[in-house]
């Protein structure tokens, strides 16, 4: 597998090594011995998967200290724009983000670890969307901040007015407006 860095430390894109011949394609989309060689010791509890239509947004979300959630996420089927915004305070790259397509055909995870809000937007005719948390999830401590902020200028590439989000999504707040409880650790 091939880690690539971003412009935000910690935020991972991660490319597996496939095989491909006349019979389809392999790949290990998860090893524990390589991941911790390569990223880092985590270790993973629960698994999720949701399945969306086009023009669907979801995010920007996040689980609250002490039940905060690093993720490993890819898509099965289909094509989303994965989004994660540095929402820790202190930290030099607070309110930035990065967005990375991720697709059935790139292979592609993206790694994000605690400190950050997550979303992503479906580009294909559906999707089928999976991670892995090492945190189980906690409704008391679900969070999120508005995907459509000015402030984070984030091109989802689906216009605002025509996508669809959940009632949740459009109640949360701005990332100026909400009590943060995230603070950077160098």
């Amino acid at each position: 597998m091939e880690v690539i860095k971003t412009p935000i430390e910690g935020l991972l894109i991660i490319e597996p090594r496939v095989f491909s011949d006349q019979r389809g394609y392999f790949f290990e989309s998860y090893s524990e011995r390589d991941f911790a060689a390569a990223v880092g010791d985590v270790h993973f509890v629960q698994d999720n998967e949701s399945m969306s239509q086009r023009g669907v947004i979801r995010g920007l979300h996040f689980q609250r200290p002490p039940f905060t959630q690093t993720k490993l996420v890819r898509c099965v089927r289909g094509a989303v724009l994965d989004v994660a915004v540095d929402i820790r305070k202190g930290s030099p790259t607070f309110g930035q983000h990065v967005a990375v397509e991720i697709s059935e055909q790139n292979h592609r995870q993206f790694f994000i670890p605690k400190g950050f809000a997550h979303g992503f937007s479906v580009l294909t005719e559906t999707a089928v969307f999976q991670y892995k948390c090492d945190e189980f999830y906690h409704p008391e401590a679900d969070g999120g901040i508005q995907l459509d902020d000015p402030a984070l200028d984030i091109d989802w590439r689906i216009p605002i007015d025509e996508a669809i989000r959940s009632q949740k999504d459009l109640t949360l707040p701005l990332l100026a407006d909400f009590d943060n409880p995230f603070i950077f650790n160098p």
